[in-house]
């Protein structure tokens, strides 16, 4: 089955469409493409999300994103060919685990536009037996990376960064997920603030290595409780979103510094993740945006030297693409109305169907 998978994440890039070939157990990516958000509509969508809001401003989000995602998704068969499903997993504008989440995008729009049958609404239904709502990818983390004799720890950088450790030759109720803490998106906020609204991100991780890091504020902010608490748990906008830019700001470090330490503190809480839930020799494979900021990812290499880093592309798998890509691969499972949570990641109760079908 061709199965289209719409990916819109935290750090605002855009729309991620990859289209993949689904065979039983094996996913075939046919293609991938990106498309930008209009500035207006990344200005609206951030204007919402973790803030007091107008219900009238939401509604028209949520069809305006509805027409974007079509517009993405059939630029995407026009080059690659036609789908019989989508995965479409919205603009997270809310989430508080294991109580509520909201993602914007009608999925009436996109079948409409499309006249494909749409998957949406992945992670209430995880919330409603208990979990987390996130994080999901790790169901698809297990069937693409798992290995006999050699423990994997998927990492994706992406607005926020988490981790699924996938111990040698183990079954899906011991795998392990969760959300270790920023990713990119307290690096994108900073950035912004440093290039003067020209930049999204830190493009090559030149911002960084431009500045020093303030080690008293990382100290500081290595102190959160929630690098400590044990899993299930997970993250957003809630957690790294403007307050906690401001708090940043309030130490009166120059914007380099704080893009510096920012920096640090994606690699450095990433890697005490790892260190508290893998024993022994691993391999953390990392997708994502965050891939391309070598800052990121040498410190990485620095803060874990008995791990053997490498990038999902360097597994068959675009970096760039796995997000979307395990959506598409969701969206079949709930076709199926086969269970697509692992409740050993999210906390849920029971493992259930995810998503809503709007045929």
């Amino acid at each position: 089955m061709r199965v289209a998978g719409i990916m819109s994440g935290t750090s605002l890039d855009g729309i991620d469409v990859a289209i993949v070939e689904i065979r039983g157990r094996r996913v075939d990516t046919i293609g991938f493409t990106s498309a930008r958000y209009p500035a207006a509509v990344r200005a609206a969508i951030l204007s919402v999300s973790n803030c007091p809001t107008h219900t009238a401003t939401l509604s028209r989000l949520n069809f305006q994103l509805g027409e974007l995602y079509a517009r993405a998704l059939l630029a995407a068969v026009k080059r690659y060919g036609p789908v019989e499903l989508i995965g479409c997993h919205g603009q997270t504008v809310f989430h508080e685990g294991g109580s509520n989440t909201l993602q914007l995008g009608e999925p009436a729009v996109l079948a409409e536009r499309t006249g494909i049958p749409v998957v949406s609404n992945f992670r209430a239904r995880d919330i409603a037996a208990g979990g987390e709502g996130a994080p999901l990818v790790p169901f698809v983390d297990y069937l693409l990376f798992r290995h006999p004799r050699r423990t994997r720890v998927a990492l994706n950088i992406g607005g926020i960064a988490n981790i699924t450790v996938i111990p040698a030759g183990c079954a899906p109720r011991d795998v392990v997920a969760f959300d270790t803490g920023p990713g990119n998106m307290v690096i994108d906020a900073l950035a912004r603030e440093f290039s003067g609204g020209k930049l999204n991100y830190d493009r090559g991780g030149r911002m960084a290595a431009s500045g020093n890091i303030n080690r008293g504020l990382l100290d500081a902010l290595l102190r959160d409780a929630y690098y400590r608490r044990k899993p299930p748990k997970s993250a957003g906008r809630e957690q790294y979103g403007v307050e906690f830019v401001a708090r940043l700001r309030k130490s009166g470090a120059p914007l380099a510094d704080l893009v510096a330490t920012a920096t640090v503190l994606t690699a450095a809480t990433i890697a005490m993740a790892v260190e508290r839930t893998v024993a022994g020799p691993a391999d953390l494979i990392a997708s994502g945006g965050g891939t391309h900021n070598p800052r990121i990812m040498a410190h990485l290499a620095g803060f874990l030297p008995g791990v053997d880093l490498s990038t999902s592309t360097d597994h068959g798998i675009d970096a760039d693409a796995k997000e979307a890509i395990a959506f598409a691969v969701l969206a079949h499972e709930t076709w199926r109305r086969k269970p697509a949570n692992l409740p050993s990641a999210t906390g849920a109760s029971r493992a259930v169907v995810l998503g809503s079908i709007t045929p």
